[in-house]
């Protein structure tokens, strides 16, 4: 017990967290605080506690799941919030890094798992997207924009509006006009290519490893008469031909692999047309090269690899096309995730006649631990353009704001 006790209380200064143990014995850890949750908590295994010293992250999660931690007071975004606004990545406590053990085991694993070669790379996209389209209707937005949001005001703006908000946002820097070729690598449920085509007259080809997300994309295209100019394949982008006016990838970059940058942004200069701008919108770290948690790694999106600007940045050097602007939104994917978790929450007796608890709870635990990681931790967005061509774009940034407010039918 002391070793948790000692966890605890290092952790937890600011806010309050009520300790049940399966011997029957309590404690409480930290200082009631208006601005923090107060949360309690039991164990019913005896065993759980030395989990989470091990590995924090992957202890809490698999104890959580699997009941050996039951939350009596708040819930699993209380908790995680109550944990990482202790422990800001700002103020750097490493109160809740794994033991050094499990970091080396760690570092191991992830970097074999982030190779990323393509019939991997399909397998791992099925692993989180194939898990049935239903189940992402009771939390995304109604075009099924499973991606940062851009908020222009968080307190008084939907998730709808936030998502429309974002696509106007990325349409922008694209320097759009009617009749040309674009490439939506990572096309979703395809919201985003439809948007274009609608809003600018221009073809698009969205690519995805998804069954679900490919049958789903083309069936919106054919109801909405488009199927002729708005079309979806199943293709991994290495095995891509042919030239594209725009490129844009939205919250795919995340599942390319450390390994691969290289691979993908000659590939994506290769497809460019010389006048070629391309957009690539991605989770990203605020601080240095890491791994990925053990927790996402295991459960949630194998293979996928969160990049430091640093990484993305060797993946492109020397290839001799310029990156045309670099935007961080360092706080509007913690909105996005806030509104997921409050639609999974909501709706949570249809998650468990889906799937059962176990899922529920580690869906939720990944939807809040994502939310804190951009609230408190060191996770943001990176909006990055690229063009082949000095001249390609306007020397300003003036024309994205411009055009960002023109689009016609943009709310």
């Amino acid at each position: 017990m002391a070793l948790i006790d000692t966890f605890f209380a290092r952790a937890f200064k600011r806010g309050t967290l009520h300790v049940t143990y399966a011997d029957g014995s309590t404690k409480s850890f930290g200082t009631p605080d208006p601005d923090f949750p107060d949360i309690a908590i039991h164990f019913t295994d005896a065993r759980a506690p030395g989990m989470i010293v091990r590995n924090p992250s992957l202890g809490v999660a698999e104890a959580l799941i699997e009941g050996r931690v039951v939350i009596d007071r708040g819930d699993i975004m209380g908790l995680l919030t109550l944990a990482t606004a202790n422990n800001r990545w700002e103020a750097e406590t490493g109160a809740l890094m794994p033991s050094a053990a499990a970091r080396s085991l760690t570092w191991v694993k992830r970097k074999i798992d982030q190779f990323n070669r393509t019939r991997v790379s399909r397998q791992n996209v099925k692993h989180h997207y194939d898990i049935g389209n239903d189940f992402y209707d009771l939390f995304l937005d109604a075009d099924r924009q499973y991606s940062c949001a851009y908020f222009l005001d968080p307190d008084d703006e939907t998730l709808e509006q936030a998502q429309l908000d974002k696509k106007a946002h990325i349409a922008a820097k694209l320097a759009l006009k009617p009749g040309m070729r674009v490439l939506d690598i990572g096309c979703g449920w395809g919201g985003m290519a439809l948007y274009l085509h609608e809003k600018y007259g221009v073809e698009v080809l969205g690519i995805t490893l998804s069954d679900e997300q490919i049958r789903l994309a083309n069936e919106r295209a054919a109801a909405a008469g488009v199927a002729d100019h708005v079309k979806f394949e199943l293709m991994d982008y290495r095995h891509l031909t042919g030239t594209f006016d725009r490129i844009v990838s939205v919250g795919m970059f995340e599942h390319v692999g450390p390994p691969q940058y290289r691979t993908f942004f000659k590939k994506c200069r290769d497809l460019l047309t010389e006048d070629g701008v391309m957009l690539i919108h991605t989770i990203g770290r605020a601080g240095a090269p890491g791994v990925t948690d053990e927790f996402t790694a295991r459960y949630i999106f194998p293979g996928g690899y969160i990049p430091a600007l640093s990484e993305i940045a060797k993946g492109y050097e020397g290839l001799r096309y310029y990156m045309t602007d670099c935007e961080v939104l360092r706080l509007h994917y913690a909105y996005t995730l806030q509104a997921w978790y409050d639609r999974a929450m909501a709706n949570k007796d249809r998650i468990v006649a889906m799937y059962d608890e176990a899922f529920f709870r580690m869906w939720t635990f990944y939807l809040a631990g994502s939310c804190v990681s951009f609230r408190y931790g060191g996770m943001v967005n990176y909006q990055l353009q690229f063009a082949r061509n000095r001249h390609a774009l306007p020397i300003t940034r003036d024309y994205m704001l411009a055009e960002e407010q023109r689009i016609p039918g943009k709310a």
